[in-house]
């Protein structure tokens, strides 16, 4: 199903133009925070008409089961399907990713240029952490959060096993020092991306696609998985919950790995995420079986995951957002996308009082797909990159005292060792208070996690992730930087030193791109990029934020014509207007109260104990 072109109305773009000749001489966020907030709102109207872009074909869209079962019209399916009742394989799992440039400038470099310069040159002469720097804004919840939700969002699947890209070592390379086969010697391996399964011969001459493996609507999939399989391996078949056992998810005996919804790249930080929102979940089970004690365990649960999404998307969007963007316009912007410009109090008393998205939220607005049905964006996913975020280490403190009980390095609390770390001497409330009061690294140049540029994952393979993350932005054909800002109608910048103020870092840049600005990397280039004063990624990152946070809203049915009581349940609907990230960990972890006292945002950091 095609959308039609999506054209904004005259006075939308009179605003645009208005704020278009403001920004010459101020960017939005120098300007008074009401003032910030609507120009915020004219750069989201211009990227939803030019900044959104199909890569399906109608030979290539996937066929949803049919016929559909009754209940996709009250609640979420698995994979995503029927979300979109006129388009049922929209932001289903398996769906292509959609672009957020236009698609003739998508196709991937040819030949030596794509590994031009080579990206393990790039990951260690300017991602390698000399120093850890912290964000100290933050907490290390949030660090775990965004790898929380991106595991909702995106998956581009697993690494074959043949047709690697190849890259020649520098002699000084201590990657060799590790290699064993004496035929990789002097080389790094980098698999190539799961190939699209879809493709078909109207796709022909047109640029590489790729499909996400979960779904791409904002779903809680990482928790509740993205097919039938494993949504009902998680469940206890009583009352509607998922299975948690004192306290704890079950473990895999096969794997060594928590059984949710979606594991990959597993650590301590997930662990206790998908704990705590599995917990939350059987809460509001408890709460919806009072109200209905007829329903059946199926209507039990359906309606809880419906609820718990809603509540991770409100949590995502007024608290995390606004806690690394530590900017006070952003603060109004995120609440206004959520309650609307009348403000989340008077919303809670009256609800909505308008259809408009900037007076009540969008939750409960019209549903709108604007230029293109609903996908993530390749170019969403490399934003998304923000590895500097982990630390080397972990401490964890008691939370009584705030005395050391361990300190333990970041493979040990990965993938199969994240089992490991709650014991007879830590509990979960002491790794949580360890987190709330330590820092995560800051997104920047030269703050790269050592541990991840030499990884050895699970089935025995080494990657350097940093140098995989660059080759990924290159085999699917997303811009380099000055490119990428072009389309997003942001000045090319020119030189090295307007790069970035760290003179070190431009003088670093100019040798490894040898001297040519426009062959920096996407990734380098927001890494280098002097964010806005609070912000903790750079405003060219944001730009795709602006749109697509929006955008996850605003496309799905269940946060606007389907958000109502009608659907949700009154419970559901005041289960999420009336928690947040502090009262879901209170309810589940009360011993948490003195740390979280007179925090106003559970991601800042918490209150040491004395």
């Amino acid at each position: 199903m095609r959308i039609p072109k999506y054209r904004r109305s005259l006075s939308s773009r009179l605003f645009s133009a208005l704020f278009r000749g403001v920004n010459w001489l101020i960017p939005w966020h120098r300007l008074p925070t009401p003032l910030g907030a609507l120009n915020l709102l004219a750069f989201r109207d211009v990227l939803r008409e030019k900044n959104l872009y199909d890569t399906s074909t109608d030979e290539a869209d996937i066929q949803p089961p049919s016929p559909p079962s009754p209940r996709v019209f009250y609640t979420r399916t698995a994979d995503g399907s029927y979300n979109d009742l006129d388009n049922p394989s929209m932001g289903c799992a398996g769906a292509r990713f959609g672009r957020n440039v236009p698609l003739e400038n998508t196709y991937p470099e040819e030949g030596a240029a794509i590994f031009s310069p080579s990206p393990r040159v790039v990951s260690r002469r300017l991602m390698t952490r000399e120093t850890f720097v912290p964000a100290t804004t933050l907490n290390l919840l949030a660090a775990a959060w965004i790898q929380f939700q991106i595991h909702d969002w995106f998956s581009h699947g697993g690494d074959p096993v043949n047709d690697d890209f190849i890259l020649d070592l520098e002699k000084d390379d201590p990657w060799d020092d590790k290699e064993t086969d004496p035929l990789k010697k002097g080389r790094m391996y980098i698999a190539r991306t799961d190939a699209d399964p879809t493709r078909c011969p109207a796709d022909a001459g047109r640029p590489p696609t790729y499909v996400n493996k979960d779904s791409h609507w904002w779903d809680a999939s990482g928790v509740y998985g993205s097919d039938e399989k494993t949504a009902a391996k998680l469940r206890s078949g009583v009352d509607g919950k998922l299975k948690v056992e004192n306290g704890r998810l079950p473990i895999d005996p096969e794997t060594g790995i928590t059984i949710s919804g979606f594991t990959d790249n597993w650590w301590i930080g997930l662990a206790l995420l998908h704990t705590l929102f599995s917990l939350e979940h059987n809460a509001i089970c408890d709460s919806l079986r009072l109200e209905y004690p007829y329903w059946s365990d199926e209507q039990l649960f359906q309606k809880a995951h419906l609820i718990n999404a809603a509540l991770m998307a409100k949590i995502h969007t007024v608290e995390w957002t606004p806690g690394i963007l530590a900017h006070p316009t952003l603060k109004l912007a995120m609440n206004a996308n959520w309650s609307g410009f009348v403000g989340e109090k008077l919303y809670k008393i009256f609800g909505r009082i308008s259809k408009s998205e900037g007076i009540s939220g969008i939750p409960g607005s019209p549903v709108n797909q604007h230029a293109a049905p609903f996908a993530l964006t390749e170019e969403f996913v490399s934003v998304y990159r923000l590895h500097p975020l982990i630390p080397d280490e972990i401490e964890i403190r008691e939370l009584a005292t705030d005395r050391l009980l361990k300190r333990l390095t970041f493979p040990e609390v990965a993938f199969k060792a994240a089992a490991t770390v709650i014991d007879d001497q830590v509990c979960v409330e002491d790794v949580f208070y360890s987190f709330g009061t330590s820092h995560p690294g800051a997104i920047t140049l030269h703050n790269y996690p050592r541990f991840l540029q030499d990884l050895t994952k699970l089935d025995g393979t080494r990657a350097d992730v940093a140098a995989t993350d660059i080759m990924r932005d290159r085999e699917r054909g997303v811009p380099r930087y000055n490119e990428f800002r072009k389309h997003l109608r942001l000045p090319r910048v020119k030189s090295f030193e307007a790069l970035t103020k760290n003179k070190k870092w431009a003088a670093e840049i100019r040798e490894v791109y040898e001297g040519d600005i426009d062959r920096v990397d996407l990734m380098v280039g927001l890494f280098a990029e002097n964010p806005p004063k609070g912000f903790g990624f750079s405003d060219t990152a944001f730009r795709i934020f602006i749109l697509m946070a929006s955008r996850r809203l605003k496309s799905d049915r269940f946060f606007t014509t389907d958000y109502n009581a009608k659907v949700y349940t009154q419970c559901g609907m005041d289960w999420i207007n009336s928690n947040g990230m502090a009262s879901v960990l209170l309810r589940h972890y009360p011993e948490l109260t003195p740390a979280l006292r007179g925090v106003n945002n559970p991601f800042a950091p918490w209150t040491r104990a004395k």
